[in-house]
């Protein structure tokens, strides 16, 4: 591809540049496999609109300080924009390209009508207050009120936000508007017009995906858990209850470990109550990066991009990976994960059912209607089957890895909508 050269420059790569050269890398495999022309293939390497803001934020002691905010819409061919806003110290104009351009294909391949985009505050929520934190949102989205709307750009919540995140977005640009707009959002808490089961939606996909991939019982199926965060704390409480034992997990404070398998329910309030999962008694500690190479049946990286790479992949044991977060894998990695026979759901997939309730949400606030948490986890189940499903039998029919066959259905019908649409003058 001509544009976007991936840099090599030591000091320009940054986490964030590496996500997005790895989504660029996946872009142009799955481009070749569909024989896409130069032109179509700049077009969906291209952000339709990125915007970098400045945000200031009052902090309680009078100082003013300034970080940098980000809103990045990667294509609307199929639908309205959608995907998440992150605060979190790392977050940079490359990583919200990158995770912009994942959203798009991730709503393809499952099969709703949205296009991608992704938000981010290159702060650390950790260290503000309450009132800081929201004064920091709603000044954050005053700056990005023009691109955001129930019709044109939905977010929710990410890393280092929640639904009370989203409930400060809902009333800031419904103040704007001069009316109540809950549409314009997602992940809100259920009195402003959340969806049940909307709150561990990735997570159930996780288990959905993990559980299907397997092909078998899931009785007895040992499990590690990279990142014991708002994803992988739940996705290890639901393997669990299918009957997985789940002896590792891990968070920024520390692994811990139990062969026996870790009580995962006890295990999330100790993490609740002291912050991490560090110093959980029932189980054994041990070193951060040794929890990727335990010889367990699935692997559950959960935590941000970049976790799997060629220096630790050829170590990895897990037959089995099921990407929780965006963008774990390099490319790098992935060949040689490929070349040793392992398995990797890819996160398009293995983490799409936090965008499916996202959506189902934003179709009931449009609606003014509500369904229950069991029809909304029928429909959850139902999609991210279906798409596994798709996914396998491309990659079996082709040869591919399932993130090349999830990569060319989800470009495919990206690429074809916009063909279809054309290119207004």
């Amino acid at each position: 591809m001509s544009i976007m050269v991936p840099s090599r420059t030591p000091a320009l790569i940054t986490p964030g540049r590496q996500a997005l050269d790895s989504a660029l890398h996946q872009l142009d495999q799955a481009a070749e496999h569909l024989g896409l022309d130069h032109g179509l293939r700049t077009v969906l390497a291209t952000p339709r609109r990125s915007l970098t803001v400045s945000v200031p934020v009052r902090r309680e002691d009078g100082r003013l300080d300034v970080v940098q905010g980000f809103r990045v819409q990667h294509n609307v061919s199929r639908g309205p924009a959608k995907g998440g806003i992150r605060f979190h110290p790392g977050t940079d104009i490359h990583e919200v390209t990158a995770l912009a351009m994942w959203m798009t294909w991730k709503c393809a391949l499952v099969g709703i009508p949205y296009g991608g985009a992704k938000g981010g505050v290159a702060v650390d929520p950790a260290g503000l207050t309450t009132r800081e934190l929201e004064r920091l949102t709603r000044r954050y989205v005053n700056e990005i009120l023009p691109l955001i709307g129930p019709e044109k750009d939905i977010p929710a919540p990410d890393v280092g936000t929640d639904e009370q995140t989203m409930a400060w977005i809902m009333d800031t640009y419904s103040v704007s508007a001069g009316y109540s707009v809950p549409g314009v959002v997602t992940g809100k808490p259920m009195t402003l017009g959340g969806s049940l089961g909307r709150s561990g939606a990735t997570s159930r996909g996780v288990q959905i995906a993990t559980l299907a991939a397997l092909g078998r019982s899931p009785e007895g199926v040992t499990v590690a858990v990279q990142g014991f965060g708002k994803v992988g704390a739940l996705a290890a409480q639901y393997l669990a209850d299918a009957g997985c034992k789940v002896v590792a997990v891990s968070d920024i404070t520390g692994a811990v470990y139990a062969r026996g398998g870790l009580d995962i329910a006890g295990l999330r309030t100790w993490a609740a109550e002291r912050g991490g999962v560090h110093g959980y008694r029932h189980a054994d500690a041990m070193p951060l990066d040794d929890l990727l190479e335990l010889d367990v049946d699935v692997l559950v990286p959960a935590a941000l991009e970049g976790a799997i790479t060629e220096a630790n992949a050829p170590r990895i044991r897990a037959r089995l990976i099921v990407e929780g977060a965006n963008g774990p894998t390099t490319p790098e990695a992935d060949e040689i994960l490929a070349a040793n026979g392992t398995v990797v759901v890819p996160d398009i997939l293995a983490n799409a059912g936090g965008v499916i309730v996202s959506y189902l949400e934003w179709v009931q606030n449009m609606q003014a209607y509500s369904w229950s948490s069991g029809e909304v986890e029928l429909k959850l189940r139902d999609l991210m089957e279906s798409a596994f499903s798709e996914v396998k039998s491309l990659a079996a029919a082709r040869g591919l890895t399932l993130r090349q066959a999830a990569h060319v259905i989800g470009v495919g019908r990206v690429a074809e909508a916009h063909q279809m649409r054309g290119l207004y003058p």
